[in-house]
């Protein structure tokens, strides 16, 4: 649980309402600021996804590294980052083991849950009741 009075949290998602299962794919944030454990803002902000990427290609030649766990792939994950750098948490439904890794490395603290709701998911990290099911990692 967070014991601050004012910070933000991320969530991944497709409509603004529900948290997406696949952080790659999903376009946007949905920002929430939280002040004495109530949500008081929400902003939609564009996330960089695939789509963005595809001209780089996936890195070859790298066969013993797990997809998303190359540099490239890091780079990637950090420049998707880059939208969310004043949030301290990510909420997702689904994410590569390299995406949550290069969360944690740029500060943010990456979490999967299987709460589809923005909302009640936010509220459930916001009490330290929502629990990062690490095993969803692909």
């Amino acid at each position: 649980m967070n014991n601050q009075k004012h910070f933000k949290v991320a969530a991944i998602t497709e409509d603004g309402q529900t948290i997406s299962q696949h952080f790659g794919r999903a376009p946007y944030y949905l920002v929430a600021t939280i002040e004495n454990g109530q949500i008081v803002k929400r902003e939609l902000r564009d996330k960089l996804g695939h789509s963005h990427f595809v001209s780089l290609g996936h890195a070859e030649g790298q066969p013993e590294q797990p997809h998303g766990m190359d540099a490239a792939s890091h780079n990637k994950h950090l420049q998707m980052a880059e939208a969310i750098a004043d949030c301290e948490a990510l909420i997702c439904r689904g994410m590569g083991r390299g995406a949550y890794e290069s969360m944690q490395v740029r500060g943010i603290r990456p979490v999967v849950t299987d709460i589809a709701g923005i909302e009640d998911a936010i509220m459930a990290y916001v009490t330290g009741s929502i629990i990062d099911q690490v095993e969803k990692l692909h």
